[in-house]
């Protein structure tokens, strides 16, 4: 699989969205509208493919899921306490914390000439993260960590720590591969963040769906892991060299005007959602 990660990452021109360094003015719930408006573009080929890096300050991403865990809104109210915004996403997964530590990348591609299998596209992802991570002497395990939180087949751990998760959305041709990088701060706090929430959330009755029973001793940041501190902007740094490795040309740009458009569609579409959601 690593010769067809290779090719889909081999593109002839990277565009590059850089939403690291936004601050609190940038919200969650725009970055979703934003990878659906460049799923819908790239999809169409109407942009080459796109790089987005992205930071939000101190949020939690819970999936759809977690909107139907019994005592919602007392889990709410739980990390609102802890200085935390809360937003449901419109895919996958559980739910996940955001912070200035953790670095986002949407690896975000065009399926509409070639079919990217699913596989096919986390395998780019984790090729790149290996070939970011390996200038720190860091390799690392692509298995699940059950006791994470956000669990799954893409986790990224070394020594059993996770540090890493993968995940996909897909629209109108588009495929938009999300990885968050803890960078730095503690792993363990996070992850106690989120079982707290559960804690919180479910009910003492048997339920349908079975949430992560999250042990903060297997989560950690790259800093934590490699010893010494690293930043989002160096892991950032890195992202653009190993591109530039590929001899791709990179190119830095913001939303097109018809973009535009179609971003205030999507980020209308997701906030209803998103308030559909808690409302339950």
């Amino acid at each position: 699989m690593e010769d067809k990660s290779k090719q889909l990452l081999a593109q002839p021109k990277w565009r590059i969205i850089d939403q690291t360094t936004l601050g609190d003015s940038f919200h969650a719930l725009q970055s979703f509208a934003m990878d659906d408006t460049l799923c819908s573009s790239i999809g169409s080929e109407d942009s080459p493919p796109t790089v987005r890096a992205w930071v939000h300050q101190k949020t939690v991403v819970l999936g759809i899921q977690d909107s139907r865990l019994p005592e919602l809104h007392e889990g709410v109210k739980f990390l609102e306490s802890q200085g935390y915004q809360v937003i449901v996403r419109n895919s996958g997964g559980l739910a996940v914390v955001l912070d200035h530590g953790v670095l986002n990348l949407s690896l975000i591609l065009s399926e509409k000439k070639n079919k990217i299998d699913i596989d096919q596209g986390y395998d780019a992802m984790v090729y790149m993260t290996r070939r970011i991570l390996e200038k720190y002497g860091l390799s690392f395990d692509v298995v699940e960590i059950s006791d994470s939180y956000c669990p799954g087949k893409f986790d990224l751990s070394i020594d059993g720590k996770k540090f890493a998760g993968i995940s996909q959305r897909r629209l109108r041709g588009g495929i938009a591969v999300q990885i968050y990088l803890c960078v730095t701060g503690s792993g363990a706090d996070r992850a106690a963040l989120i079982r707290d929430f559960y804690d919180k959330a479910k009910s003492h009755e048997s339920m349908k769906f079975t949430y992560p029973k999250v042990n903060p001793e297997v989560m950690a940041s790259l800093s934590e892991l490699v010893g010494k501190d690293l930043t989002v902007s160096d892991l950032m740094r890195d992202v653009l060299l190993f591109l530039k490795e590929q001899d791709a040309d990179l190119l830095s740009s913001h939303l097109s005007i018809t973009e535009i458009n179609q971003y205030d569609f999507y980020l209308k579409r997701v906030v209803d959602r998103n308030n559909k959601a808690l409302e339950q």
